[in-house]
Order: C-alpha cells, then sequence, then structure tokens
C-alpha cells in the first residue's frame, strides 16, 4: 500500500494491444514505471522507438513516456518478477462453436506463476464471464504454494476502451473494481487510483466481470433491436433515422441507438455468448441475447439483399460481374481496428455473389490475416480517386469515417448503398442513394 500511495510501485501489463497499450500510457503519464510485455516483437519495439501501432494513441505519448523511463517493454516474461502488479489484457475470443476460448488467460495466469512471488498483486482485464478469475486464474497461481488473499492479491477490473471516442480517455473513464476479500480489492483500488479520476468498487470479482457483460449486452440487445426497427420501418416506408433522431428529444426515458450493418469490435460481437455459455451450466435460458445476436448476425446479409435489389431496379443487373466499392473496414468511425468488422463479411458475401469488390479506408492500408476472414488477407485499398468512383456499378457505405467527403461521393457514384446515414448527414443530394 506504501509503495502504491507513493507511485513506486512497478506495475506489470501482459498485452499490449487495444487495452494493454493505452492503459500502460496512462500509469506512465501518472509517474508509475510500467513494464509491458507482449509475445509480438513488433509491439515491445515500436514501444522502444517511441512509436505508435494504434491510432488513437499519438506516438508523441509513448516518446515521452519512453525518454522519462516511465515506460519500457519486453518479450522477456522473466522481468514479471520485477513488478509489484500484473495485469492481464489479452484477447477473450470464442471457438469456432461460439464458447469462450480462454486460452490466452490461462497460458498467461500459467506464466505469471512460474515468476509469481509473495506481495504480488494480480489483475485480470479481459473481459470474460463471471467466475473466470476465481475458479481458472486462481487455482493456476495458488498451484505455486501461495495464496491468493494471503500471499499475494487478486481481483477483476474490466477493461472500458473505446478507441475513437474523443470525450472520453483511459484516465477519465471510471475504473471497476472488483476482489473476493477486502485487503486485495482495497489494494486494486489504490492501484487504479494512481490514474483513474474516479474507482467504482464492487463486492467481488464475479460481479465486476458481470458488470462488464452487462455494459456491452445492452448495447447488443438495444443495436438489434433498431436494427430490427429498420426492417420493420423500411417495409413501412418510413426513415428509421428520422424517428430516432425525433425520438431521442425526450429527455427521458429514451437513450438512443443506431442501425448498421452488423456488430464489429472485439466486444459487442463476443461477450453475449460467455454469458449465454455460463447460463447453459445452470440451467438458466437467455433468449433476449441469443435474440439479439441472431438479429445482429444478420444484418450483413440483408445489406447484401438491399444492395442487389438497388443494382436490378436501377441498372436492370444483379451482383454477379458488378464493382463494388466497399466504403470504410473499421467496425466503427475513425478507427483503425477490424476486429469483427461487418466490412469483412459484406466483401466475403459479394465476392460470393461473383461481384468485383475493392475497398476504401483511409485509416486500413491493407486486410491483415485474420481467423475468420483470411482469404481477403492482403488486399489494398484503393487510392482515394474520387473521379474513379463514377466506374463502379455501386457504391456501399459500411463505415463512415469523418476523413471521407460524402458529398462528393454521391455526385460521383452510381448508386450509394448507405448503412450509416453518412450522405443524409453531410448534406448529399439524396437521389442516388438507398438505406439500408
Amino acid at each position: 500500500m506504501e509503495k502504491l500511495t507513493a507511485r513506486s510501485a512497478v506495475v506489470g501489463v501482459i498485452g499490449l494491444g487495444y487495452v494493454g497499450l493505452p492503459l500502460s500510457v496512462a500509469f506512465a503519464e501518472a509517474d508509475c514505471r510500467v513494464v509491458g510485455f507482449d509475445i509480438d516483437p513488433a509491439k515491445p519495439a515500436s514501444v522502444a522507438a517511441g512509436e505508435t501501432y494504434l491510432r488513437h494513441i499519438a506516438s508523441e505519448r509513448i516518446a515521452a513516456a519512453v525518454e522519462r523511463g516511465r515506460l519500457s517493454a519486453t518479450t522477456d516474461f522473466d522481468r514479471l518478477t520485477e513488478t509489484d502488479a500484473i495485469l492481464i489484457c489479452v484477447p477473450t475470443p470464442l471457438s469456432r462453436h461460439a464458447e469462450p476460448d480462454l486460452s490466452f488467460v490461462r497460458e498467461t495466469a500459467e506464466t505469471i506463476a512460474r515468476r509469481l512471488r509473495a506481495g504480488q498483486i494480480v489483475v485480470l482485464e479481459s473481459t470474460t464471464y463471471p467466475g473466470t478469475t476465481a475458479d481458472v486464474v486462481r487455482p493456476i497461481l495458488e498451484q505455486t504454494g501461495l495464496k491468493s488473499g494471503a500471499d499475494f492479491w487478486l481481483g477483476f477490473s474490466p477493461e472500458r476502451e473505446d478507441p475513437g471516442n474523443l470525450d472520453f480517455s483511459t484516465a477519465t473513464i471510471p475504473k471497476v473494481v472488483g476482489a473476493d476479500d477486502d485487503q486485495a480489492r482495497a489494494l486494486i483500488a489504490t492501484l487504479y487510483r494512481i490514474f483513474a479520476k474516479e474507482v467504482v468498487e464492487v463486492s467481488s470479482s464475479a460481479t465486476a466481470e458481470a458488470v462488464k457483460l452487462t455494459e456491452n449486452i445492452f448495447r447488443a440487445v438495444n443495436i438489434a433491436l433498431v436494427n430490427e426497427l429498420k426492417l420493420i420501418y423500411g417495409a413501412l416506408d418510413v426513415d428509421v433515422w428520422e424517428v430516432i433522431d425525433a425520438a431521442k428529444t425526450k429527455p427521458f426515458g429514451f437513450m438512443p441507438f443506431y442501425p448498421g450493418p452488423g456488430l464489429g469490435g472485439h466486444c459487442i460481437p463476443i461477450d453475449p455468448f460467455y454469458l449465454t455459455w455460463k447460463a447453459r451450466e445452470h440451467n438458466v435460458p437467455t433468449r433476449f441475447i441469443e435474440l439479439a445476436g441472431q438479429i445482429n448476425s444478420r444484418m450483413p446479409e440483408h445489406v447484401i439483399d438491399e444492395l442487389a435489389r438497388a443494382l436490378d431496379a436501377r441498372t436492370g443487373r444483379g451482383l454477379n460481374g458488378a464493382r463494388i466499392l466497399v466504403m470504410g473496414l473499421a467496425y466503427k468511425k475513425n478507427v483503425d481496428d477490424i476486429r469483427e468488422s461487418p466490412a469483412l463479411r459484406l466483401i466475403q458475401l459479394l465476392r460470393k455473389r461473383g461481384s468485383d469488390v475493392d475497398y476504401f479506408d483511409p485509416h486500413v492500408p491493407e486486410i491483415p490475416q485474420t481467423r475468420s476472414y483470411g482469404d481477403l488477407a492482403g488486399q489494398k485499398s484503393i487510392r482515394w480517386d474520387c473521379d474513379g468512383i463514377a466506374g463502379y456499378d455501386a457504391v456501399l457505405i459500411a463505415t463512415d469515417h469523418d476523413a471521407v467527403d460524402y458529398r462528393a461521393v454521391t455526385e460521383q457514384a452510381q448508386l450509394v448503398v448507405d448503412t450509416r446515414n453518412a450522405c443524409r448527414r453531410a448534406g448529399a443530394a439524396l437521389g442516388k442513394v438507398v438505406a439500408a
């Protein structure tokens, strides 16, 4: 506790991705010494060079932290012995059968256990089902003979990163902390108060795990609702975007959510299934969550069907042989994150229908290797050429980056299928625009 309050404690962050790097920088900027760990040697090399690999984290922030000796990074996990607190920020994906894949969490816990010493704090930040910290991580760490709550302190604090959100940062988003004993909870809360403006303590690690799932399930269910309303209102010739804009003027009892071509990002398309899987152990149905997943996962097919109908109506041809430009590959606007992006599914579906597909994204110059879309790896974004847009049979707006001039797009394109209401917000003429 004295080390934490004096900010002399050394913090280790395992996993320097979209969660771990911002977290490391936040601690370093609060004058705490941080050692980042990653199995990918490119990430520690970038940190050492003061260069970012995440668009929303400026290189200047990394370089300043490195220059002041507050931030370093390594692939040498033996350096975990130097740290007083270890934060686990590794992926928690789904298996091919939509079941939790905790292999990264287990492997990381085993890596820590081989170096664990008395007096260390261990916190899991990776999103998972209630009970993971206590039932999966703790037994692995206690195989050392050290006991949680006596020799080391264990807890859970959910990551709440929102890349591209200019209104909130790692330091300004309240930090939820849960642990299964009072001493661990107090220590972990003090740890996060080094940089966080507000720390919210809950009674257990399972409660903290449930908090994160609840936040993301809330979004998933409400997005599914507006996606279904989009289909209904479309059949009634009512503009769902106009409906939402009017409804959100109500100062109470309504929160706006917006439809789209599907769900993306590492959290919302994945996290609800962690809870449905866990609920099956207790024979508890999860109808809302599963229905939301079905609706949201069906949206890319709906968008492609709308595009096919629009092409038939305007040009008399289908998708087979059509030249299509997909605008935006990232899962949401103004970021370079393509994890679970519906744009990847859209490209795959168009190719299956025989279309010649290009994409443009100012933040994603090339499609990297992914678990589900390996056949798309290596495809490069076209260079921006507004005049060249006329050569495509249709433009499909999948992600509405602010850097794109949508008025110019609609002026040049033969047909625009807009899944994000980008053209209307840009004040473009809507004669060639079809909402989907």
